[in-house]
């Protein structure tokens, strides 16, 4: 089931239910008056997100202060299946709880087995990371945990009741800060600030030395994605300019057609494309051994980060400040006047002319590639000076 498909049900569907089940926990919170204090240890916690791989390297931190601080509580992950692979190599999660998403068909008739599995769980906490879906609102209220913990924006009041506990999500905050704040709200101890280190033992699909090329980005904001033109371009002038290194082009199985596209005309046997051939595993292995990685703002970048690989990373709809604060990750960001605005809309007011992306030049990539190359700089945002303001009108 694409994104979009899910957004409609979202908030077309399911906002109704959450509305209607917000009067209810608030009409059954006054009956009951249960305890809602934070100040004790719980024998289970339970974190959920459903969507963002990248979203989920990033809650690894809190994940691990989780697992610091409550050494003898049951931690578990709530998640989707598409993201088994990576919350399995996490040791500091005790138990993963998936729901099959790949339709909507599935979906529903999945969802009871679901619930009935959280609620036998007996969920002391439970911290919602979702920002936007009513689905997870709904989700963590039926779970019947006693202490609910949720963000809240502007839009988000009615969501006041199901939640026990809420956060203000501030965009410009980094988002693993973001997730660390609810660790602070259970009066943690220690805080552990840094990503969970991806480990594998897996040897290489490809023999080094090699440069990555993500051109990809995934529905949840395809806007994301740097014009496959300039990527053309990019990886001709990286052969010249790196003749002794392999550029090994990446992507899921359902990114295949698109890599395929850009890489038509390509013979040199010096340009491998992996896209749809390699496991996580796999994938990982590859990241971890690579020189470089050249991404665009979606997944990969966050795993070359918990890696420790040196990226360069293109920005456009997305802060740099709250998803490219991290080590080893140097940010391309036009900072135009509409951007970011993944926070504000569904669909961005430009339609997907992407201008915050079109207008970063491949001279500017190529010219951070080669700064980053040599000099391994630690974590700084390369920003393009903003020469133009531009303007969208809503059709």
């Amino acid at each position: 089931m694409n994104t979009k498909t899910q957004i409609w049900i979202d908030n077309n569907l399911v906002k109704p239910f959450v509305s209607a089940t917000n009067i209810l926990v608030r009409f059954v919170g006054f009956l009951l008056k249960l305890n809602h204090n934070l100040d004790k240890e719980f024998k289970t916690i339970a974190v959920c997100k459903y969507k963002g791989l990248g979203s989920i390297v990033q809650a690894s931190a809190l994940l691990q202060t989780l697992r610091a601080n409550y050494p003898k509580a049951k931690i578990i992950f709530i998640s989707t299946a598409g993201n088994k692979a990576l919350l399995e190599k996490m040791d500091c999660i005790d138990q993963v709880v998936l729901l099959n998403d790949r339709s909507a068909l599935q979906l529903m008739a999945g969802y009871p087995a679901f619930i009935y599995k959280l609620i036998s769980l007996k969920i002391g906490v439970f911290i919602d990371l979702e920002i936007y879906s009513n689905f997870s609102s709904l989700t963590t209220t039926l779970s019947l945990a006693r202490n609910r913990l949720g963000f809240y924006l502007r839009s988000s009041h009615y969501r006041m009741g199901i939640y026990t506990h809420m956060l203000y999500y501030n965009t410009r905050v980094p988002i693993m800060q973001t997730y660390l704040q609810m660790a602070r709200l259970l009066q943690v101890e220690k805080i552990i600030d840094s990503l969970y280190p991806l480990q594998t033992g897996f040897e290489p699909v490809v023999s080094a030395p090699y440069i990555i090329v993500n051109p990809n980005a995934s529905d949840l904001r395809i806007e994301r994605r740097w014009p496959i033109e300039n990527f053309r371009q990019l990886i001709s002038a990286l052969r010249k300019d790196f003749p002794q290194k392999k550029l090994v082009v990446i992507g899921a199985p359902t990114e295949a057609p698109y890599v395929a596209e850009l890489l038509q005309g390509f013979t040199d046997d010096h340009i491998i494309n992996t896209a749809g051939k390699t496991s996580f595993e796999e994938l990982i292995s590859l990241i971890q051994q690579a020189d470089l990685v050249v991404t665009n703002d979606t997944g990969p970048m966050h795993l070359a980060a918990a890696c420790g690989t040196k990226t360069v990373a293109l920005f456009g709809p997305c802060s740099p400040a709250q998803y490219g604060a991290l080590n080893n990750v140097l940010a391309i960001y036009k900072n135009l006047y509409c951007s970011p605005c993944v926070h504000e809309f569904d669909v961005p007011p430009c339609g997907g002319n992407n201008q915050c992306m079109k207008q970063i030049s491949v001279e500017t990539v190529l010219d951070a590639i080669r700064n980053t190359h040599v000099s391994n700089p630690q974590n700084p945002i390369y920003t393009v000076a903003n020469e133009d303001v531009l303007g969208f009108v809503w059709r």
